[in-house]
């Protein structure tokens, strides 16, 4: 019997499906995307099913591409109160756990907040010892509040993350109900931003508990018994488990996906992505077929974070944006977003949109032409070259040096793009670009990743090296990987002049195929 790979990815417009058998495209389905995203991925689901080349048995694993999670941080929904453990000694008070959180979301999230003893000093020395009995005593006082979701963060946790394990130990032992989510795993340098990503990682635990099982019961309502897995922001996939534990590492899945599916399908491994939907173009770099990371704090809901996002900046241009002829012809930032298919000119609709421009010079083909043959041609060459130069812009913002690089356009809306674009040596459209974020998500592989800091006074270059790459790659085995495919494809290490001792960030990423079910 075949084995084939569904992909699913959620869009701000269209929920795309693709089933795989190895690297191959079986079928593949659009479908509009709903407010309460589930919806759509049943109707994806249902149209891939109807096509003959596709049947339940065959799926062996489901892969998805999620907005569940960010949708839920952005509309302030779901959000658990959660305790923080701030392991600090007398050091960081004066900025107290949220001090700079938006209004709403702090008042949601907040639970209660615990300064303790404990922490590093940033050559890996304590700040002060940790304090058993204190940790115990916070065990009970929130199990005696009923709180349950916790973050804790020790001060310099990427140089010395003892104490942060010591302290989740304790906490397990006095509270067994507690989900914990600890800084180490989750953050980076930089107390407060790493901090901030921990806290959203634990409050979305509740989204994850309503979330995941009913991703799984979707699936299996379609008679489909393969296993369940969530795409992460870096490229790779994790299964459910993983995903219960790390919520917050689906965040900005899709163009990534985007992105990843880029790199397959046209083979280039270093270059610009340009993936335009019906909302917004998102643009990013790949770096050895993997996107590049931001190297920035991250704002999710107004909450700054340091965890690992893709470096993409975002465009509100797609298929469904609005068209402005006063008093210049412009192009969004509006959208008709998924009722494109009854807003826009060319399927009947009153709005003039982009997707109206680009059928009305030739570009795209859908909808009826006729509908748009009496638009000012004029408006339509305003209009499109108004687009061209502002991803133009972008695509330069983004590179790293003056000469030009490869961009490939991926997504539904790559039609609005017709030829050459400044700064970019060539313009690739592969085949199937329409459902690139799909295919990337069916492709995925398993990754782990190390982001820690080192000092080299007390640990020898190369030690520090080979035990970053062994934690990546247990990392990567444990969130699904066949271990006799896991490898590490990139090292990277950072001194930090601004440290004493020698100080050095090493950065490792591993990634392998994923395990074949039994």
């Amino acid at each position: 019997m075949r084995r084939l790979r569904v992909g699913i990815d959620v869009g701000g417009t269209n929920t795309d499906a693709v089933a795989l058998e190895g690297g191959q495209l079986v079928a593949w389905v659009k479908t509009p995307t709903t407010a309460d995203v589930t919806t759509g991925i049943v109707t994806a689901l249902d149209q891939l099913l109807e096509n003959d080349a596709v049947t339940a048995a065959e799926i062996a694993d489901v892969m998805v591409g999620t907005t569940h999670f960010t949708n839920a941080m952005a509309e302030v929904k779901g959000l658990l109160p959660t305790a923080v453990i701030r392991l600090c000694g007398p050091a960081t008070r004066a900025l107290p756990p949220m001090v700079d959180w938006p209004p709403q979301v702090y008042r949601a999230v907040n639970g209660r907040v615990f300064l303790c003893q404990g922490g590093h000093e940033y050559d890996g020395r304590e700040i002060v010892p940790l304090d058993r009995q204190e940790l115990k005593d916070v065990a009970a006082e929130m199990r005696t509040v009923g709180l349950r979701t916790i973050a804790i963060s020790a001060v310099f946790s990427p140089v010395n993350g003892s104490h942060e394990q010591e302290a989740a130990a304790v906490i397990a032992d006095e509270h067994p109900e507690a989900k914990l989510s600890i800084s180490t795993e989750i953050g980076r340098i930089g107390l407060l931003e790493r901090e901030n990503a921990t806290i959203v990682n634990a409050c979305l635990a509740g989204v994850a508990d309503q979330i995941v099982p009913t991703l799984e019961d979707t699936v299996r309502r379609h008679g489909i018994a393969a296993r369940i897995h969530l795409c992460q922001n870096d490229g790779t996939l994790m299964d459910a488990d993983y995903a219960y534990r790390y919520p917050v590492a689906t965040f900005a899945s899709g163009p990534t996906n985007s992105m990843r599916g880029a790199a397959l399908l046209s083979g280039e491994s270093d270059c610009v992505v340009v993936d335009i939907g019906g909302t917004t173009t998102d643009v990013g770099v790949l770096r050895k077929g993997f996107p590049r990371e931001a190297a920035v704090a991250v704002a999710i809901a107004g909450v700054r974070t340091n965890f690992r996002m893709p470096d993409v900046l975002s465009l509100a241009i797609g298929g469904g944006s609005v068209v402005h002829l006063e008093p210049e012809v412009t192009v969004g930032p509006e959208s008709v977003g998924y009722r494109l298919s009854t807003e826009a000119r060319v399927f009947g609709g009153p709005t003039l949109t982009a997707t109206d421009l680009a059928v009305a010079c030739g570009q795209a083909t859908v909808g009826d032409p006729g509908l748009v043959a009496g638009l000012d041609p004029e408006v339509v060459e305003q209009g499109l070259g108004w687009i061209r130069r502002r991803i133009a812009e972008t695509i330069d913002r983004m590179k790293t040096e003056p000469d030009p690089i490869p961009v490939v356009v991926v997504g539904g809306g790559s039609l609005l793009l017709d030829g050459a674009l400044a700064g970019a040596s060539r313009v690739v459209r592969p085949e199937h670009f329409q459902v690139a974020n799909a295919i990337g998500a069916a492709l995925a592989q398993v990754g782990g990743q190390v982001d820690r800091v080192v000092s080299l006074e007390t640990t020898l270059r190369d030690q520090a090296v080979e035990a970053a790459k062994h934690e990546a790659a247990t990392r990567c085995i444990a969130a699904g990987a066949d271990p006799a495919s896991v490898r590490v494809v990139d090292v990277e290490e950072i001194p930090l002049a601004y440290l004493p001792s020698n100080a050095v960030r090493i950065v490792v990423r591993a990634i392998g195929d994923l395990r074949e079910s039994r």
